[in-house]
């Protein structure tokens, strides 16, 4: 199943090759059946993982790391290097708790863009090509299990994410998407250097030989003594856990490598957006969670504090950029960053609260936010501007729309109730539990009144007060005095249309439901956070029941 989940949008991708460039229609149902049949075998997965179960891993004895299931491991590149011995790749895939969530997010998140795809009229062949390449590498990344099969996931999202901001984006689509290309690339360069360092310094105990193998790498006992990288090497270890880091932090983005990201949201096509924001910017997290800290606990220990300070740098940071932008676009992108501050102060804990916080942050930023990028496309789609100052008093005229971004709003808040207070919530207990980490959590509380005062100052200047002439519509008034409103919509729309509902209401259920009731994502994350816990922290660990 992991395999097919994988792999389903690029066989979508090949038939689409073979459909011609005219056939718009089926080029795009076809991406979209196999975005669903994604989705399908996502939930099929998702019944099949046993989050209690602890024994399925990938060595022999167990490992510390996590209880892996539905394992497909086989060889894939096997070479004689002569004196330094074999070369051994393998195509290692299976999931964990921690994986699986974002298994199930990348699927929905896919779907979502496949439908917001749907008005893109230029080059619809190779777009749906292209998205369908990203959809794939990013659900392997999620899934991989060796090293160099993950690098590879890794690099492969590069080629399509810049070709869909250059090509289908906005008026400096090419400043953006060079930019991303380029800042991403950097620390994949400097990844590729420790991933080589880790395979001559990890022994795999199945096959006795180096390897890729991220379960082994996680296992200390595995590594050779005297390796550069092995437990006695303690600068080379600090060296790479920076290296890899920071690799991984430009994908959050963390403050100082945050610059492309409000460009990037900026130029990208809506779904595009939508994509980067719900998934991508998760697997900078994800790798941290799964290879960075695992790799390497004594240096994560030894540098939890400098962690929780970007984290707070993140949130606060990111939050008064927010306030000070007038594109609504802009405002939501800087409230990415913030929100992926709490969960760099999550993963900063250390404890099995602030971590399952961090991963349930990392889910609900991926529904709400999509749910926000979706809801500024809708208005630019219909009055061709994004700035707030030309709306105003939009709830008497739009009243559907303004319900539901009332909703994605107070999510984005924390609004108890809602999906984002849960997880913001056991950041929090998680970071001031920890007195290393206390004072940064004090002082990361300011970041949720400046996101209150950005999300609500946004959404009393477009939807209430009073009617302006604006983007939408224009005034006239007649010999009595009376006005008349004359709009501007998008093809004869005004409020949500069926497609857009489509999108928006399904992530509306998700983030009410999972605020009242967060078990059905939480219950599959405790196992395998605990475990990831112990690793970080043998001695003191707090589990969560």
């Amino acid at each position: 199943m992991l395999s097919l989940i994988v792999f389903l949008p690029i066989i979508a991708g090949l038939v689409i090759l073979a459909v011609p460039a005219s056939q718009k229609q089926i080029i795009r149902i076809v991406s979209l059946v196999a975005a669903l049949a994604q989705g399908v075998l996502a939930v099929l997965i998702w019944r099949h993982y046993d989050p209690t179960m602890a024994g399925i891993v990938a060595a022999p004895g167990g490992s510390p790391v996590g209880s892996f299931q539905l394992i497909e491991r086989i060889p894939w590149i096997t070479l004689d290097l002569g004196t330094f011995g074999p070369l051994r790749i393998e195509y290692f895939l299976g999931v964990d708790g921690i994986s699986i969530t974002m298994v199930l997010l990348t699927a929905l998140i896919s779907i979502i863009g496949i439908l917001s795809s749907w008005p893109i009229q230029k080059q619809v062949k190779g777009y749906f090509i292209l998205y369908n390449l990203l959809a794939t590498a990013m659900m392997g990344c999620f899934v991989a299990l060796d090293f160099f099969l993950f690098y590879v996931f890794w690099e492969l999202m590069l080629l399509p994410m810049y070709f869909l901001i250059g090509i289908w984006g906005g008026p400096n689509r090419e400043y953006a998407a060079i930019k991303f290309f380029l800042y991403t690339l950097f620390g994949s360069v400097f990844m590729l250097l420790v991933m080589i360092g880790l395979y001559f310094s990890v022994i795999d105990p199945l096959t006795g030989q180096h390897t890729f193998n991220l379960v082994a790498m996680a296992d200390q006992a595995n590594y050779i003594k005297g390796a550069i990288l092995g437990p006695d090497s303690v600068t080379w270890r600090y060296v790479a856990f920076i290296v890899l880091f920071v690799g991984f932090a430009i994908k959050v983005p963390m403050f100082p490598f945050h610059t492309w990201l409000p460009d990037a949201h900026v130029e990208a096509p809506t779904p595009i957006s939508v994509i980067l924001a719900g998934v991508l910017l998760k697997l900078g997290t994800y790798g941290m969670m799964r290879i960075n800290f695992p790799l390497f606990p004594e240096v994560f220990q030894a540098g939890m504090y400098v962690i929780g300070v970007f984290g707070a740098i993140n949130i606060i940071y990111g939050a008064f950029c927010a306030l000070a932008q007038q594109d609504l676009k802009k405002m939501v992108a800087y409230s990415s960053i913030s929100h992926m501050g709490y969960v760099l102060l999550g993963l900063a804990a250390g404890n099995s609260e602030g971590m399952l916080g961090a991963l349930y942050q990392m889910f609900n930023h991926g529904t709400i936010t999509a749910m926000l990028f979706l809801l500024v496309g809708v208005i630019y789609d219909r009055a061709h501007s994004r700035q707030i100052d030309k709306f105003g008093g939009l709830a008497s005229y739009m009243p559907v729309y303004a319900g539901v971004v009332t909703v994605a709003w107070f999510a984005s808040l924390g609004l108890p109730g809602l999906s984002g207070f849960i997880s913001e919530a056991l950041v929090f207990v998680g970071a001031f539990r920890e007195p290393i980490t206390r004072p940064i959590a004090i002082v990361s509380v300011l970041g949720i009144v400046f996101g209150a005062a950005y999300l609500l100052w946004s959404l009393q200047r477009m939807f209430l007060g009073k009617r302006k002439p604006d983007a939408l519509y224009e005034l006239e008034v007649d010999a009595h005095g009376h006005e008349h409103i004359h709009f501007h919509d998008w093809k004869g729309k005004l409020d949500l249309d069926a497609r857009e509902l489509t999108m928006l209401v399904p992530l509306g259920i998700i983030v009410i439901a999972l605020g009242i009731y967060p078990m059905p994502v939480m219950g599959l994350l405790t196992t395998s956070i605990n475990k990831l816990v112990q690793v970080l922290a043998p001695v003191a660990m707090s589990a969560v029941h």
